[in-house]
């Protein structure tokens, strides 16, 4: 069976951060009843159609040690999800780590890290797509800038030791995993911003903002950064050394630049440099193509959502306009192959950013805590009906075929893998299938 042409997805939140100096674990999985239905939202999955889905385990109850690993629920939620043939796209580190591990100012983590996602790799090696670090930029941001999540710091020495930790631990993750499987594609979910000065005193702050935005990806992708931005990271912590990894170790030819887009993507600059919300200004569209330039890699709309309003169809018709946005993004020639809503049932506290443990019920999914289905899932199941034979898009973008869970074991998908260890092991080969890559 040949896997669809476009990533049509959803995911499952399992965003767990600490709070309250490490005391709470805001555990999304807990708080939206996964642990619970975790077989109910696989079938909720299936119901709308979707072959993709960003899932992963429990980081802090899944990885006990340097080396320990407890793997009960991941070993019985992903063989279901193999059963039923819908293809993961593995979510490791979303926003949290275990309490032996501190937080993202611990040196040992990305290494250490690294080993978690080999061993995940080795258990679950038929799994192809991974996210190996969620929102790198915004985990930093928020866990060591803003002082809300994790080390709760607000420094930019803090913010840039935490982006530097979490970018390699990215990037040792992806070297660890594709030693195992060899045609992995990396999917990065990041934040795309734009920060619109309100006045001219504030164009020079804002101008810092939107250069700083793209750090997370500079140092992933191994693209120099602009001087300003080097002297900022080298002026906070970063030694030349650090820096020179990121140039030198970068997968970018195995790599999908994924983007999330939310209403508070975008932001007012004031002439301190301080920030507000403006709502959406420019849009996908826009945002998406200034990234695209930058890195020149296919493209994944791998978050939104918006809140089921007082009139029922908010969420409805900020689909559409999402939606909209990709269309013209292809139009316009860049290689998208996915969309996601994010996520499959509605959320808990994200309203005040996970910074409160209020129990509160955000009304962002395709479905409601107690499994009914939204307004906005049965227009995104209708959307992926209409569309998913259109869009040939996959095809064009992947240099590698994925590879559907069901097709893992056949003859075609091992000499795929034994071709990506070939490339691999020919550092001439895998120079020129980056080249070719960065050309789309």
């Amino acid at each position: 069976m040949a896997a669809p042409q476009f990533l049509f997805a959803t995911g499952i939140e399992n965003s767990n951060p600490t709070i309250q100096n490490g005391k709470v674990r805001m555990d999304e999985l807990e708080k939206c009843g996964h642990y619970k239905f975790w077989q109910k939202d696989f079938e909720l999955v299936q119901e709308l159609g979707i072959k993709f889905l960003r899932y992963g385990p429990p980081i802090h109850t899944t990885w006990k040690g340097p080396g320990k690993y407890d793997w009960s629920f991941a070993d019985v939620t992903f063989q279901d999800l193999r059963r039923r043939n819908i293809m993961p796209i593995v979510d490791l580190c979303h926003f949290g780590v275990p309490d032996w591990l501190g937080n993202f100012q611990n040196p040992d983590f990305p290494q250490l890290f690294a080993q978690y996602a080999g061993a995940f790799a080795q258990r679950f090696p038929w799994v192809q797509l991974y996210t190996p670090v969620n929102e790198m930029y915004i985990c930093a941001e928020f866990s060591a800038l803003f002082g809300w999540w994790n080390e709760q710091l607000t420094s930019d020495q803090a913010f840039v030791t935490a982006l530097k930790h979490l970018v390699r631990a990215n990037v040792l993750a992806m070297h660890a995993i594709s030693a195992v499987r060899p045609d992995a594609l990396f999917i990065q979910s990041e934040s795309s911003e734009y920060f619109h000065a309100e006045s001219p005193a504030a164009i020079k702050p804002a101008e810092l903002l939107n250069a700083k935005r793209f750090l997370s990806l500079d140092l992933n992708y191994g693209r120099r950064v602009d001087s300003g931005m080097y002297e900022y990271l080298l002026d906070n912590g970063m030694t030349r050394d650090e820096y020179h990894f990121f140039l030198e170790n970068n997968l970018k030819h195995q790599c999908i630049m994924g983007n999330d887009y939310y209403k508070t993507n975008e932001h007012r600059v004031r002439p301190d440099g301080s920030t507000t919300a403006s709502g959406e200004i420019f849009g996908y569209h826009v945002i998406t193509t200034q990234y695209h330039e930058r890195y020149r890699l296919p493209v994944m709309h791998t978050e939104t959502n918006l809140w089921q309003g007082p009139q029922g169809d908010e969420a409805v018709n900020w689909l559409w306009k999402e939606w909209a946005n990709v269309l013209r993004v292809r139009n316009d020639g860049v290689p998208i192959i996915g969309f996601t809503w994010y996520s499959l049932t509605d959320q808990v506290d994200w309203d005040t950013a996970l910074r409160e443990n209020n129990g509160r019920v955000n009304p962002l999914g395709l479905y409601d805590l107690d499994r009914n289905i939204r307004p906005v899932g049965t227009a995104y199941k209708q959307l992926i009906s209409q569309w998913q034979q259109v869009l040939p898009a996959q095809s064009m973008c992947l240099q590698i075929p994925l590879v559907m869970p069901s097709e893992s074991d056949e003859a075609w998908a091992n000499q795929q893998k034994a071709d990506a260890q070939q490339l691999q092991d020919s550092p001439a080969a895998a120079v020129g299938q980056a080249s070719t890559q960065n050309s789309l």
